[in-house]
């Protein structure tokens, strides 16, 4: 009995090291996979201050959560599942799925821009594509739903590039890899977006609680540096979303054939290595990122007249088509 039970316990034991060493294999690969996305983290991660700009500083971090938590349901509910299928039965949608989600990008990206340069005219095509907020409740839903749609092209992009990088063959390993990379990433993203967000009211702390007077002027340095450094986040915020963009484009239409737009990246990441060879791998990276823009710049100012005279029109159809929902009683 005792032999049994010694003997029992030390399958349980073996079966505990190997769960163990499988949990640890995913973590290391899942922060592998990770590092591996960094490009397209720090673009998410740029983006996302922009949608919460504006609202008063009692709002920034329960918007921040609730775009979070769409960028975890985004992950873990719909891209992971899909991700797996896909790569299992239909690998072959990847690509042009990945290609519609680069040309939104783009679109929003390019209209950032022309918001940029155009104000009034902006304006104008976003009334005709999309309803007024009338309350400011309405407009955080609008902002929130609009970071969680972006988001979502982002995370698909994360998601893609984590599974490609992941070495196992075993479904239940890589998604187990997925789950843990998608989840940390999505922590250290917000994480990082909401100390950037109330970056202005710490230092409003510091100058009136520090300790020192090098404390309270550092304090006072962050408020006064934070409007200058938001303006700049969100430039590049917009600039990542077009670049991003463009690069899955590009790379997409490299998969079918159409190889134009990859040589000029490759040309151009070439030409910046040998001219600047002190620092050939920033240079090439900024190359190929400013190369990725001009595509996705142009093609989202393009899919601008398609989406205001084509796209919204046919949505408003549909929607009228549709059965209303009845109001609910006063």
């Amino acid at each position: 009995m005792a032999v049994g039970l010694i003997a029992l316990l030390d399958d349980v034991v073996s079966l505990a090291k190997v769960a163990a060493a499988s949990l640890d294999d995913i973590a290391g690969q899942a922060a592998k996979a990770g590092a591996k996305a960094a490009g397209a983290v720090i673009d998410d991660a740029a983006v996302t201050p922009s949608y919460v700009s504006g609202f008063k500083a009692d709002r920034e971090l329960p918007m921040i959560a609730r775009i979070a938590w769409g960028s975890v349901r985004n992950k873990l509910l719909f891209l992971l599942p899909a991700a797996l299928l896909l790569s299992l039965f239909a690998s072959w949608l990847i690509t042009p799925l990945l290609m519609i989600g680069g040309a939104y990008l783009c679109y929003e990206g390019a209209e950032k821009v022309f918001h940029l340069f155009a104000p009034h005219q902006a304006e104008h095509h976003e009334a005709s594509i999309e309803h007024t907020a009338i309350s400011p409740a309405s407009l955080e839903d609008q902002k929130v739903a609009g970071a969680i749609k972006t988001d979502f092209i982002l995370s698909a992009e994360i998601m893609t590039i984590i599974l490609a990088a992941i070495e196992v063959p075993d479904f239940w390993t890589r998604a187990g890899i997925l789950a843990v990379a998608g989840v940390g990433i999505t922590i250290a993203v917000y994480g990082a977006v909401a100390l950037i967000v109330k970056a202005d009211d710490m230092g409003l702390w510091l100058a009136k609680n520090g300790r020192t007077g090098a404390g309270r002027g550092f304090g006072r340095g962050v408020v006064q540096a934070m409007p200058t450094f938001m303006q700049g986040l969100s430039l590049v915020g917009t600039a990542a979303m077009t670049w991003v963009g463009g690069s899955i484009i590009a790379h997409g239409l490299y998969q079918f054939g159409v190889t134009g737009p990859e040589h000029v990246i490759e040309a151009a990441a070439h030409w910046a290595e040998h001219t600047f060879p002190a620092i050939a791998g920033i240079a090439g990276w900024l190359a190929t990122a400013l190369v990725d823009f001009v595509i996705g710049l142009a093609l989202g100012a393009l899919l601008i007249p398609v989406a205001g005279y084509v796209i919204s029109p046919a949505w408003k159809a549909i929607k009228g088509l549709l059965p209303k929902r009845a109001k609910p009683a006063a």
